[in-house]
């Protein structure tokens, strides 16, 4: 009996699996495998203790470290297992010979290795005159697969052509080309010797096919490299003959290069002649010296910069119009200024770029609002933070003399923008500060001076840089950090934060499209009510922008993606709907409490008012007496001018205590302490005067202050209320924290103008001119008091409670600073 055919009879039912990658084994064919997985080891083993007889099938995804039964193949190949190493790393070596062709007939086991009981799938077939004639075909297509790919040694072919089996003759060959798995694995899938035969011929010759095809390629290549190394050859030939004969050398033909790109750049007269002499420089110079190399640098740059080329305007109003309001909801100053930029650029081309600087609390849409604009004027747009600056010459550059050097930031903003009249947004304008290496500010008087950036004078360039065509678009977020020669220089516009009604047409219309976009969500029917956005503004949010917004609602996105994830076929086509009693359950337990004012009228608590970075905000006052001294303490980290503003507003009630029904000797015997809440907070400036005034009132009269009443203005020793800044963020923090009357200096009046007609309809707006006014307003009257209550004189102590909140106290960053403007 044969060898080969021993073999085969000695096969059993059940056999250990081993799943290969990448590989397919062919009967007679003797392979090398190193096998490292656990399951693949396990079948190794159990395979040496019968009787060597192991099924070898290929994984249908080579990357798969763990396949399942339905990622491997059916049909492998019996193989028994001739040699077997053991390394120290863990891994196996074997030895492996194919015995015979089998199918998986079931899976029998599956750890810690696969079991399985196969069908043996071998067919003997009689030599008929088609199968020798393909069998003629299948070696003459080797031959010449051989002979022109030159991939697979001559001797294999001379072994082949001994072979007189059909079907060894093809799973012999297959083996030996290098195909993709999925055709090595149709061969061996065949069971029949003549449909191996006929597949087999049909992949040679498309193999042939695509041999002639690279055959082709590799000489068209070929060729190309020919001629390439000719031309050079002859280039370096005709270098060696100008040297020899003086005409010219390496350096001239650098210094002809830079001398083309000079007349092909058009550029204006005095940098043309400035670059030519710096080509002069550079060609009496060695190639390698360091100064060369400087020479080159400062050349390039020259080139680079856009010193005449310019983008052409948008000039139709409607369009750019159009553009702004995609992008921004609201901010009507800042659109109408642009808009008007265009109007009057229509009339004239001499028009200057605008200096605008946007003053607002971060979340606005200041720096966005930046690109909106490029866009709606299509002008190249380039942004860099000022923000941390300390060195002058960051703006300026350096001088050429310095190791390193390149230009400031202006520059290379300009040779980014690669045109003269870009947008450029100087970002955090109120955050450079400076040292012992110069202002960075001051060097941006220049820079933001529409009467002098005609001839911006970069100390790397050293020639007048144009930037009149720019429009330069600075953003802050407080105005009094920004320098007062800078600010003076600019055309301030005003940005406040979102009244709640904004906020929310910004979340409808556009952060959560945004946010589903960004997380993948777009094709999914899922919204956002109107009171679940309101809800997350009220309890999740504290902040003038829409930020905080923004992230909340991707919050809630990316916990919607992982069910659709885990579920997706519910997800199809089913309507997710976010209301006000689901944010809850996405974002947990609500952080802030809508309405932080005083829930009930109290006595020495007053509420006043106040502007910070993130915008309006509500201050509560508080005010105790006890018996002592007659001493003031003020508490709260408060500034100079808040402190003297309590003063100013304690000296007015001991010269109106009559009046007031207030002992006029309280001060001998009883000391006043005055304290704003969140001391952490550094809080200054005097539009707090009136509102320390009247909680003083009301804790010297025992007369409680209405909780429902907000104020702000400064105070003079006569009574009279000053006007205050700030009215408009004032008022919208006073409505965002549910406070619906607030007391106003007259001359703040002119101001309500800029208060959004959704927050005007909601408030009581009381104008006051005098103190008198804002006690007849804020405190209760006397027959208005409960019967029992106890007057101010008559209390021997008092100790204000500490304000009631529903919710945990509201987060707020240490360094926040109150402002009254």
């Amino acid at each position: 009996m044969p060898k080969d055919e021993t073999k085969a009879a000695r096969t059993r039912d059940l056999v250990p699996l081993l799943p290969l990658r990448g590989v397919i084994v062919f009967p007679f064919m003797t392979v090398p495998l190193d096998v490292g997985r656990d399951r693949s080891v396990a079948a190794l083993e159990d395979a040496m203790m019968n009787d060597r007889l192991i099924l070898l099938a290929a994984q249908k995804q080579a990357k798969v470290n763990e396949p399942t039964p339905k990622e491997i193949y059916e049909v492998g190949t019996i193989s028994e297992v001739k040699q077997l190493a053991r390394y120290p790393d863990g891994t196996i070596r074997v030895l492996v010979e194919g015995v015979q062709r089998a199918r998986i007939a079931e899976y029998t086991q599956v750890d810690p290795f696969y079991k399985v009981r196969i069908e043996p799938l071998e067919v003997s077939e009689r030599m008929t005159k088609e199968t020798e004639a393909l069998m003629r075909s299948v070696l003459g297509y080797f031959e010449s697969y051989v002979r022109v790919g030159k991939k697979i040694p001559t001797e294999v072919l001379a072994s082949v052509q001994t072979i007189e089996d059909p079907g060894r003759l093809a799973d012999d060959i297959a083996a030996h080309l290098p195909l993709r798995t999925e055709d090595k694995q149709k061969v061996l899938e065949a069971a029949s010797p003549r449909l191996r035969l006929e597949r087999l011929c049909a992949i040679l010759l498309k193999e042939m096919e695509i041999l002639e095809l690279e055959k082709k390629i590799n000489s068209r290549v070929r060729k190309q490299m020919e001629r390439t190394q000719k031309e050079y050859y002859l280039r370096e030939q005709m270098k060696a003959i100008q040297k020899e004969l003086g005409e010219r050398d390496d350096k001239s033909q650098e210094g002809e290069e830079y001398r083309e790109k000079i007349a092909a750049a058009d550029l204006p007269k005095e940098v043309e002649e400035r670059a030519l002499r710096e080509v002069e420089r550079l060609e009496k110079m060695p190639p390698m010296a360091a100064e060369a190399v400087v020479v080159r640098t400062y050349l390039d740059w020259l080139l680079a910069l856009p010193w005449t080329r310019k983008t052409q305007d948008r000039l139709d109003i409607e369009a750019a119009a159009k553009v702004l309001d995609e992008d921004h909801y609201g901010l009507e100053k800042v659109k109408e200024r642009i808009l008007e930029f265009l109007a009057v650029r229509q009339l004239t081309s001499k028009l200057k770029g605008p200096i605008l600087c946007l003053v607002g609390p971060p979340g606005v849409g200041k720096t966005s609002l930046g690109k909106s604009i490029a866009r709606a004027l299509d002008r190249k747009f380039v942004r860099f933070s000022l923000g941390g600056i300390k060195d002058e010459a960051e703006i300026r550059g350096h001088r050429r003399t310095y190791v390193g050097a390149l230009p400031g930031k202006i520059i290379q903003a300009m040779r980014q923008a690669g045109s003269k009249n870009p947008v450029i947004l100087l970002d955090e304008v109120d955050k450079m500060s400076y040292d012992f290496r110069g202002d960075p500010s001051s060097a941006l008087l220049e820079v933001l001076d529409p009467e002098q950036n005609f001839a911006f004078g970069d100390h790397y360039i050293e020639i007048p840089f144009d930037l009149s065509d720019v429009m330069f678009i600075t953003t802050a977020n407080v105005l009094h950090a920004i320098p007062k020669p800078l600010a003076d220089r600019m055309e301030i516009i005003s940005i406040p934060g979102y009244t709640e009604e904004e906020k929310v047409q910004i979340g409808l219309h556009f952060l959560v499209p945004k946010q589903l976009k960004e997380n993948g969500l777009e094709r999914y029917n899922i919204e956002f009510t109107e009171d679940a956005i309101r809800t997350i503004i009220r309890q999740y949010t504290r902040e003038a922008g829409v930020r905080g917004l923004e992230r909340e609602i991707s919050s809630i996105l990316r916990k919607i993606a992982k069910k659709v994830v885990s579920a997706p076929s519910d997800a199809e086509g089913a309507r997710i709907v976010v209301g006000p009693a689901d944010v809850e359950g996405y974002l947990g337990i609500p952080q802030y409490r809508y309405g932080v004012a005083e829930s009930e009228d109290r006595v020495g608590v007053a509420t006043g008012l106040a502007v910070t970075e993130v915008g309006g905000d509500i201050l509560a006052i508080e005010v105790s007496v006890m018996k002592g001294t007659g001493k003031l303490t003020l508490t709260g980290k408060l500034g100079e001018v808040m402190k003297e503003s309590a003063q100013a507003g304690f000296t007015y009630i001991r010269s109106r205590a009559d009046d007031l029904g207030i002992d006029p000797n309280f001060y001998q015997d009883r000391d006043v302490h005055i304290h704003v809440p969140e001391g952490a907070i550094p809080k200054d400036g005097p539009s707090a005067g009136i509102a320390m005034a009247t909680a003083l009132a009301s804790a010297l009269s025992g007369r409680p202050v209405r909780c429902d009443i907000a104020m702000t203005g400064e105070i003079t020793l006569r009574g009279r209320v000053l006007p205050v800044g700030g009215v408009k963020e004032k008022v919208v923090a006073a409505h965002r924290a549910g406070v619906f009357t607030v007391v106003l200096p007259s001359e703040n009046r002119k101001d309500t103008e800029e208060i959004p007609k959704s927050v005007l309809d909601d408030m009581k707006l009381v104008f006051v001119e005098h103190m008198d006014e804002v006690l007849d307003v804020a405190l209760q009257r006397r027959d208005e008091l409960c019967e029992g209550q106890r007057n101010a004189e008559d209390e021997e102590e008092r100790v204000l409670p500490a304000i009631v909140q529903d919710g945990p106290p509201a987060p707020v960053p240490d360094q926040l600073y109150y402002e009254s403007c």
